[in-house]
């Protein structure tokens, strides 16, 4: 054990540091602003569309026996006082097509990945996989830049200050084939101010062993690279998709990340709508992704528009040591209401399905959600994403 610790921190880079016995933690992102404008370069990192993305390869050691693998992303306001849809992801082959070399003119997404004709690269081909999420997350409302006096007027008596951060923390054991060795791991804000957003991620591996598991990407429909329109065509009718296998599967796992979007009164973002998975034509998850829970992070969004509401409070007296009601005005933050399947300052879990084992040959997935059409200043839009975990 003692050689085998000696080994390690004989491989490990400089960003990488051992924070137990066995368990190392790759920093790969440390103060990195991501914005839509001019910044600073650094010749390690790759900024995309104008700094939306930023995109690092790295290299670490392979784990032979297996390891848990968690993310973990911290983020804060640089300037940005707007909610914003995020994802950390790993590009999973960048020799064949890749949101990269499709990012740089080099190369245009294949045909039979479009969903529509103006949303390319969701559907993986033979020559492409879409870019397979570590961590869907949305950003709160102005977290650390504004976390000051000038917003203690909007301070709720139920919080006791403004958090300074946001800290998301994700296990991705099942992805651990594709975040070891070398490989590209970015993060998308969907940001179009100059001052964004500041960042640190890292990955933390236990080196305990467990079963490997291998992954196939299947659909991503994340508007990453420019000239891919917002997602709307789920209200046209579901996304299908078939593929095949040369070889069966065992221990399948289906992982599916779903949030809607429409900021607008009457948007998807706030209207309870059904998500129905069919895998081989057999309804595998059913379900309406929403989350109410929306207030339990105010904490984080000192910039949320608040609107006073009237409401009645049943209170007691101190004079009179007796229960009274009262009409009192209550603050209603942005932030606090219900969303689907997120929050300002939430990150989203993946509904994972076990498919159990898969034949070879053909096989097919169909995601129906009959989303609201999107129409002029109404962005309806629905932003999903759809891998397998498995074993040979």
């Amino acid at each position: 054990m003692k050689l085998r610790l000696i080994a390690l921190f004989v491989i490990l880079s400089a960003s990488q540091n051992i924070i137990s016995q066995n368990t190392i933690e790759k920093v790969v992102f440390k103060n990195q602003i991501i914005n839509f404008g001019k910044e600073n370069p650094n010749p390690d990192v790759q900024r995309l569309q104008g700094g939306r993305i930023v995109l690092k390869k790295i290299t670490v050691p392979k784990f032979p026996k297996g390891t848990d693998v968690s993310v973990k992303l911290t983020l804060k306001s640089n300037g940005d006082k707007w909610d914003k849809s995020g994802s950390c992801f790993v590009v999973t082959d960048p020799n064949q097509i890749s949101i990269i070399d499709v990012s740089k003119g080099k190369k245009e997404f294949p045909k039979a990945s479009y969903m529509s004709e103006k949303h390319g690269g969701v559907l993986a081909t033979k020559n492409y996989k879409p870019v397979v999420e570590l961590l869907r997350f949305m950003t709160p409302f102005g977290v650390g830049y504004y976390s000051n006096n000038e917003a203690k007027h909007r301070k709720p008596v139920y919080i006791p200050k403004w958090e300074k951060e946001v800290v998301w923390n994700q296990d991705i054991s099942d992805l651990e084939s594709l975040v070891t060795g070398t490989f590209y791991i970015g993060v998308w804000i969907d940001t179009w101010t100059k001052t964004g957003y500041k960042i640190d991620l890292s990955l933390i591996y236990s080196d305990r062993p467990r079963k490997q598991r291998k992954v196939m990407p299947l659909v991503n429909a994340v508007s990453y690279v420019k000239g891919q329109s917002l997602p709307y065509f789920f209200a046209e009718g579901p996304l299908n998709y078939s593929f095949e296998i040369d070889k069966s599967l065992k221990n399948v796992k289906l992982h599916y990340i779903t949030t809607g979007h429409g900021g607008h009164s009457g948007g998807d973002e706030f209207i309870k709508i059904k998500n129905s998975v069919f895998f081989d034509n057999k309804l595998v998850l059913d379900t309406i992704p929403w989350r109410d829970d929306c207030a339990s992070f105010r904490r984080f969004n000192p910039t949320s528009g608040v609107w006073l509401k009237k409401d009645s409070t049943y209170y007691r007296d101190r004079k009179t040591k007796t229960y009274k009601i009262k009409e009192i005005e209550e603050r209603l933050a942005s932030s606090d209401l219900s969303r689907s399947n997120w929050c300002p300052g939430s990150k989203v879990e993946p509904f994972t399905v076990n498919l159990g084992k898969l034949q070879s040959g053909k096989h097919t997935l169909r995601i129906s959600i009959p989303a609201t059409k999107a129409e002029k200043g109404k962005a309806n839009h629905w932003l999903v994403s759809a891998y397998l975990t498995y074993q040979d």
